[in-house]
């Protein structure tokens, strides 16, 4: 619930900053696409952040994403914000965050029980809302690695935000083995802006693969601005509807 012309030092991937371009439970993403026909729930039931001394819940967190034809996937994104301290009242809720974008992949590899890299792209915008929210809008490009330890995800990219400024955007996933059904994840990522405000962020979880489509993660964030320290706790789920068929898993390095 992340919307954010990369250039060639983005070899290795990217996303930009928008809910609405990761998967469970990342800021960045994969590259790989939903089959035509198929859907894809990415669900936060509870988003618990605190930015210096304000805290707020995020909950809903919902992700949508359609497999079009020519591998292509379109995904619509948005959050329910409650503040519960800081600057504004407390419990004023709103809606937040919403985004659509289009991604398309590039090359199929391992992720596609192909082999080597896996490339794709992430192009969108962020929808105004009625809380006040501007535009912003970027593109990106994505690549991934799966092997038999696991998969990683480079990313990075470029995008306007809604404040007006660039934005640049760096990170990598990595998704373990596991053990049976469990495994581990982490994330880190950079930020960067034009106006100079910057972001350092690492984050540490679980996916447990509770039945065929459908998994469950829990994740804890850890974050650094140029103001103050962010903590965040994401815990939902992902419910993937394969195109003809019952639900299928939200497997280690498949996602949006």
């Amino acid at each position: 619930m992340k919307a954010k012309l990369c250039i060639a030092v983005v070899v290795v991937g990217a996303v930009w900053l928008v809910p609405a371009h990761a998967y469970r439970p990342f800021d960045g993403t994969d590259a790989d696409v939903l089959d035509r026909g198929g859907m894809e729930l990415e669900f936060g039931y509870l988003h618990y952040l605190r930015e210096g001394s304000q805290r707020s819940l995020e909950t809903p967190v919902a992700v949508m994403n359609f497999g079009l034809l020519n591998k292509r996937e379109l995904v619509f994104e948005g959050r329910v914000r409650t503040l519960l301290s800081g600057n504004a009242e407390p419990h004023q809720t709103g809606f937040t965050d919403a985004a659509i974008s289009l991604k398309q992949l590039h090359r199929e590899g391992s992720l596609q029980e192909g082999s080597g890299p896996s490339i794709a792209s992430e192009c969108g915008l962020l929808l105004p809302v009625l809380s006040g929210e501007r535009t912003g809008a970027g593109c990106a490009v994505i690549v991934s690695q799966h092997g038999v330890a696991g998969a990683v995800h480079f990313n990075g990219a470029v995008s306007k935000n809604r404040e007006g400024s660039w934005e640049r955007f760096l990170g990598t996933i990595v998704e373990g083995a596991g053990w049976g059904p469990i495994r581990p994840v982490g994330e880190v990522y950079a930020v960067r802006d034009s106006a100079g405000r910057h972001t350092e962020s690492a984050l540490a979880g679980m996916v447990w693969t509770a039945r065929k489509g459908l998994t469950f993660d829990i994740a804890v964030r850890k974050a650094r601005t140029e103001e103050h320290a962010i903590s965040e706790i994401r815990i939902g789920l992902t419910w993937a509807i394969p195109a003809g068929r019952s639900p299928g898993p939200a497997s280690a390095g498949t996602g949006e």
